[in-house]
């Protein structure tokens, strides 16, 4: 990574999750002056609570659908570069929770930019969406950001919807003064540290604990999965060109993995029990399950094209990386080191 990081004032929305920690505590690594806001975590183990302490950043409580408090939010932290990746993120509770969905995804976006419009100085805003904001009509291809916008399911939609916002407020607020503001689309992210519900690598991991098979609903479904440092380097990278070069720095782009890493969902969960050396590691889920997409692929080549962006983890690494995360956790090993020793890892393959 450059030194583009250093000294500069960042706010990250949802640190308190999973792609959110992660990020932070890279940021951190780069040498960034970091604020944060987000919900308190919604599960125990939270990685935002492994990571800890965080004596070098500003972390607050704060709700992005209160317009107010999230103002005041923004305006104290003075940021130079915004990354909003604060969200309900979860499919499944978006069908039980479709109008927090809405409100979370849609208003806490309208929030967040409405309150970057008061603060002179930034510079640039990444707001991450989902590679789930096509319509998706199952044909089997990568979609490519031209392609229409879409999501049946509360959380895909109101993430679509994020993406219009967004565009509208570029349009309308920020042609000839302001920040330079693009969107993110990645997805089905693996990595050490993720316990949100009905997710693969999380549930696999309760099973694995139970000594159970994990139940899964949809095993032949195809998805762009990948290592959670590998958007995560996307949004830095798309950041810094919004900074750098604003006048050529895409205002969409998909982060997702190397064709040859598109794999089923049974298949990453073959590839989790290997590494644990379970003999079973899934079985068919019983019972009827909220409708999902059987096929999902991104193409990445504009960022490969604008970036020099390009995923670095095969599979194969990705899968491993991730269970010696978990494992190394279950063994009580020291977690903020163990981590930031990934992501060095990591930024050595950039180099």
């Amino acid at each position: 990574m450059s030194g583009f990081w250093a000294g500069r004032r960042v706010l990250v929305t949802g640190h308190t999750g999973f792609k959110g920690a992660w990020l932070c505590l890279w940021l951190e690594r780069l040498g960034a002056q970091v604020s944060a806001l987000a919900l308190p975590p919604d599960t125990a183990p939270a990685l935002y609570d492994v990571l800890s302490p965080w004596p070098g950043q500003t972390h607050a409580t704060i709700d992005i659908r209160d317009r107010a408090a999230l103002a005041s939010a923004v305006a104290e932290a003075e940021p130079q570069i915004v990354l909003h990746l604060a969200a309900q993120a979860l499919v499944r509770r978006s069908y039980a929770e479709a109008v927090e969905t809405f409100a979370t995804n849609i208003m806490g976006t309208v929030n967040l930019l409405d309150a970057v419009r008061g603060v002179p100085g930034v510079e640039a805003v990444v707001v991450v969406t989902t590679d789930k904001v096509y319509a998706n009509d199952n044909a089997g291809r990568p979609f490519s950001e031209g392609d229409t916008l879409g999501g049946k399911d509360p959380y895909s939609n109101s993430k679509a919807c994020a993406e219009l916002v967004t565009q509208s407020y570029r349009d309308s607020f920020f042609t000839t003064h302001g920040p330079r503001i693009a969107t993110a689309r990645a997805g089905n992210v693996i990595g050490g540290g993720d316990w949100s519900a009905d997710r693969l690598v999380p549930d696999f991991v309760r099973a694995l604990g139970k000594g159970e098979p994990v139940r899964l609903r949809y095993p032949d479904s195809v998805r762009p999965w990948q290592h959670v440092l590998e958007p995560l380097s996307g949004y830095l990278a798309l950041a810094e060109a919004l900074v750098t070069r604003p006048a050529d720095a895409p205002l969409a782009l998909n982060f997702g993995p190397d064709p040859a890493s598109f794999a089923s969902v049974a298949q990453v969960a073959d590839g989790l029990g290997t590494a644990f050396g379970v003999e079973t590691p899934w079985l068919p889920a019983g019972g009827t399950h909220p409708p999902e997409a059987s096929a999902l692929l991104l193409a990445s080549d504009l960022a490969a094209a604008t970036l020099g962006w390009r995923p670095r983890l095969p599979m194969a690494d990705t899968i491993a990386w991730t269970a010696d995360w978990y494992r190394a956790h279950r063994e009580g090993a020291d977690m903020r080191a163990f981590t930031l020793a990934q992501i060095a890892a990591y930024e050595e393959l950039q180099s």
